[in-house]
């Protein structure tokens, strides 16, 4: 069904690259068609992401599109599980010498912020069903020690409901998902966007770019304008954050993200 998809939108479609992650069930390729070059993406039966990619594109990243930030969506099927977007130039700030340019982490909050403003919504439930996530990972295949496993199982257990604001969010805000491209910042990647607190774009930042690269939490507050976390909500999300990662990293085998998690949960347990 994807390729007659692709066969119908972009006959002589020549594929050039792949740029699949390999570690989840969606396929990502540079291609191109005539004189464009393009993006596909297709997602195996168990993806989710692509979804939520055409609705972020066709909700939200107009305002980037506009200004050459994001991608245009060009073709989509959701049931199909595949998306054409234009090929974005720029390389990735991840790994690279860009990342230690404060300027990057400025224009990635006023870009961010422009994306929250979007809309919002109020959400009472919100924390009871990321609550209840947590708790399903705390219950499936992991490594945690069985000690830190009681306390974290204890502490999102004696968590109530909490009413919350939702904005659109990207939902994996850092170095990986941005191109730098002669001074201008662009963003790739809209597989996890959806409705969430605005706090929660920050999670990968704070335990990733903001503690390597000096200066960066400030450059990215100077662009976003304000901090939007609330210590305590803010302290539940990390919580939930440092679950899910060890326990996602471990069932698809990527050990370094999994010890990312594992000392997310040490340093959280340690200062509680």
């Amino acid at each position: 069904m994807q390729r007659e998809c692709l066969e119908r939108w972009l006959p002589g479609l020549t594929i050039e690259a792949d740029m699949s992650w390999g570690l989840v069930a969606t396929t990502v390729l540079r291609a191109r068609s005539g004189d464009r070059r393009l993006v596909i993406k297709a997602g195996g039966p168990s993806d989710h992401h692509i979804v939520r990619e055409i609705r972020a594109h066709c909700r939200w990243t107009r305002p980037w599109v506009a200004e050459g930030r994001a991608a245009r969506l060009l073709y989509a099927d959701d049931s199909a599980k595949v998306l054409v977007t234009d090929y974005l130039p720029g390389e990735l700030v991840e790994g690279s010498p860009v990342e230690a340019r404060l300027d990057v982490y400025t224009q990635a909050g006023e870009l961010l912020r422009h994306f929250h403003g979007q809309a919002s919504l109020a959400d009472a439930d919100y924390e009871v069903r990321m609550n209840a996530k947590a708790e399903a990972w705390l219950d499936g295949a992991h490594r945690i020690d069985p000690e830190a496993h009681a306390r974290l199982r204890a502490m999102v257990a004696q968590w109530g409901p909490v009413a919350v604001t939702c904005v659109p969010t990207h939902g994996d805000w850092q170095g990986r998902n941005w191109l730098w491209d002669d001074g201008v910042l662009r963003v790739i990647d809209f597989g996890r966007a959806a409705m969430r607190p605005a706090a929660e774009d920050l999670e990968r930042l704070a335990v990733r770019e903001f503690v390597k690269v000096p200066g960066a939490e400030r450059a990215f507050f100077d662009g976003y304008g304000t901090d939007p976390r609330d210590p305590e909500a803010w302290w539940r999300q990390q919580v939930r954050a440092a679950i899910g990662t060890a326990c996602w990293a471990y069932r698809v085998g990527d050990e370094t993200f999994e010890l990312e998690g594992h000392r997310m949960i040490a340093d959280l347990l340690r200062d509680r």
